[in-house]
Order: structure tokens, then C-alpha cells, then sequence
């Protein structure tokens, strides 16, 4: 899916003032004679020519009349030129922050058509700053080099800070083109108690779909961006507003289970009344009181834990048992073989067939 992104180059600009001089010589003109066609001094002439002058609103109408040309070709071409300008000495004082911006996963971010492959000097600062939608490194540093309150991660893995605020930044753009209604916690719980039972549904593009218009309606915004190198992320809840809450996933085990237990997951983040920012890697086990209750919540709203129960005990665990059970509590069979493996009434390797894999878009 293509995102819309912020490209910041230099535009390539003339000086005003070596038009102007081309203009005088093929009219054989002098710059005293043009001077005192338009009441002004010759010093004025001759520092707009040698590009020490700007060529004022007040000065354009001065050439138009004179020269018959637009006051507004010398306007525009005095802007373009000036920005020109500005925007080389920005970009060279962009040059001595190379370092800060090749710490981001630049590879992915091209590869998923978020940046141009190649950049001069100074542009590639420059198109990173325009990503995350900030003016400079320090400003960045403000709003990104904190990660959300809760940061659910292994202790044998540290993230790339860089790598995962480019995944959310992502998340953030795709959001603010997913209209939604304004959030209502009560509205949400019916939203996901509806979207459990899809997760029989063969089809998983089209009941993904169905899905971000359920959320949607609940002030919750879906989307499904793949992970960056750097990061061992499987889901994010955040708030974009008072209004909009986002639900982040990176779809990385690509497999049913995985995914329906991650949306319920950060499901239960989005309904905790605190509204703190979610990260979360599945890979390890947390006791943070707030991932726990998350954890608990997708787990029980999956897979109830009185009928879970009473299956346990029955000792069938073969595969049309399994079947049979989730086609009686109405989730699909990988969601039972997840639950028991993690249980460790299954083993990793048994069951798996039930497990459905997934193909997706970044939507």
C-alpha cells in the first residue's frame, strides 16, 4: 500500500538577478538607464543583479511596468531562488546528523516505499525528519525518544529505539486515514465480542476488513504494518486523541492464533480506563499488572474459561476433538491449540495442522 510521505529536496532555483541581466543585455539596456527608468538608484540596480538584494513586491511592479514583464514572474522567481537558499543551508546543517539518521531501519523504510532509495548529502536527515512529521533531531527527540509508558519486552532482547518508533510512526500515518467514530469503551466490548465469533471465517482478508469497520465504529482505528528489523514487536495500542485510539499489529507469527490472541490483547489495553500507550512482545512473559489483565482478557473472551475447563478434563485431546470444541464455543480450532499448548496440556508440535496461516496487506 502506498503511504503518503513528506520528499524534502532542494528545488533547483536561478537568481533572479542573472535573468534580469540577461534581460538588460538582450534589450541593451544599462543598469543606470534601468535605474532611471524606475526612479530608483543604480546601487539598488546593481546589488539586485549581484544577488544582495531581494527583489521586493514594490520592485516587481517597477519591472513590469518597465520591462513589460509580470510582476508576478519576478515574485515567483525571487521566492524560488531564496528558498533555494534556505533550504541548501538546511540541508547542510542536516549533513552533520548523517549518524542520527542511519540508526534508522532505512532498508525497510525504502523497501515498503516509506523513503526514496538514495539521497545526496544532507537529504536523507531530512527525509526522516519529514517522516515522523518534525522540524529537527531535537524536536524528534521530544516526541520519540521516549517509548510508551508500557513497553512489554524480552529481557534477552533489546529494541532498536530508532527501529520501533519508525513502526509505530507508520501506524500513525495509516490511522489518520481511517475514519472512525469517537471512541466508546462500551462500544469496543460489542465490537470484539462480534469479531470473535469471525474468527472461523475462511476468508481473512475480508474478515480483516470486516473487522477495522467494527473497530472503527468504537473509536478504534486497525491496522497491520510487518515489523522492522530491530524490533521483536507483535502489537501496539495507542492514543492518537481523546477521541481515537489505535490498535498496531505487526502480524509477525503470521498464523490465526497469533493474530486473534494479539487483537484481543491490545483490545484489553484499549478498554483499560487508565489509557496509558501499549508495546508488546508475546515472546516473553510479563508481570506487569497491566499485561496481565490483558492477557487474561483475551484468553477468557476467546476461549471461556468454564468450557474451557470441563474440555481439559475430559482427556480427549485429539484433533477431532479439538474440532468438535471449537466449533461448539464458535472460535476457530488454532485459538484451542494455541490455549492448550500454552497450557502445556498439548505440546509445541502437536496440532499445528489446525493452525491456519494468513496473508495480508498493510492495510
Amino acid at each position: 500500500m502506498d503511504v503518503e510521505t513528506t520528499e524534502w529536496a532542494p528545488d533547483w532555483a536561478v537568481a533572479p538577478g542573472e535573468i534580469l541581466a540577461e534581460l538588460l543585455a538582450e534589450r541593451d539596456l544599462s543598469q543606470s538607464e534601468l535605474a532611471r527608468r524606475m526612479g530608483r538608484p543604480i546601487k539598488t540596480i546593481n546589488e539586485i543583479i549581484k544577488g544582495k538584494a531581494a527583489i521586493t513586491p514594490e520592485t516587481a511592479i517597477q519591472l513590469e511596468l518597465t520591462l513589460n514583464v509580470p510582476s508576478s514572474f519576478w515574485t515567483n522567481l525571487e521566492t524560488r531562488y531564496r528558498s533555494s537558499i534556505a533550504r541548501k543551508k538546511a540541508l547542510d546543517a542536516f549533513d552533520s546528523h548523517k549518524s542520527w539518521a542511519e540508526r534508522f531501519p532505512i532498508k525497510d523504510l525504502v523497501r515498503n516505499g516509506l523513503l526514496r532509495p538514495t539521497y545526496e548529502r544532507g537529504e536523507l536527515v531530512a527525509a526522516i525528519l519529514g517522516y515522523f512529521g518534525v522540524a529537527t533531531t531535537e524536536a524528534w527527540g521530544a516526541r520519540w525518544s521516549t517509548l510508551p509508558t508500557s513497553y512489554r519486552r524480552s529481557a534477552a532482547f533489546e529494541p532498536s529505539k530508532e527501529a520501533t518508533a519508525a513502526w509505530l510512526r507508520w501506524g500513525e500515518i495509516l490511522a489518520g486515514h481511517v475514519e472512525t467514530e469517537p471512541f466508546d469503551a462500551a462500544e469496543l466490548s460489542q465490537a470484539l465480542n462480534e469479531a470473535r465469533s469471525m474468527t472461523r471465517k475462511a476468508d481473512f482478508a475480508l474478515t480483516l476488513q470486516r473487522v477495522q469497520a467494527l473497530l472503527a465504529g468504537a473509536g478504534v482505528a486497525l491496522v497491520c504494518v510487518p515489523e522492522f528489523a530491530g524490533i521483536h514487536v507483535s502489537g501496539a495500542t495507542r492514543w492518537l486523541s481523546a477521541d481515537k485510539a489505535i490498535i498496531q499489529l505487526s502480524m509477525r507469527h503470521r498464523s490465526d492464533d497469533h493474530f486473534w490472541f494479539s487483537l484481543f490483547h491490545e483490545g484489553g489495553h484499549a478498554l483499560d480506563p487508565t489509557r496509558n500507550d501499549f508495546v508488546d512482545e508475546f515472546d516473553d512473559t510479563s508481570e506487569d499488572a497491566a499485561e496481565v489483565v490483558a492477557d487474561l482478557f483475551a484468553r477468557d473472551i476467546l476461549v471461556p474459561p468454564s468450557d474451557y475447563a470441563v474440555f481439559v478434563e475430559s482427556s480427549n485431546l485429539g484433533l477431532d476433538a479439538v474440532r468438535e470444541f471449537a466449533k461448539q464455543i464458535n472460535v476457530a480450532p488454532g485459538l484451542v491449540v494455541g490455549r492448550l499448548q500454552h497450557d502445556g496440556h498439548l505440546a509445541p508440535n502437536k496440532l499445528n495442522s489446525l493452525k491456519q496461516p494468513i496473508k495480508w496487506q498493510v492495510r
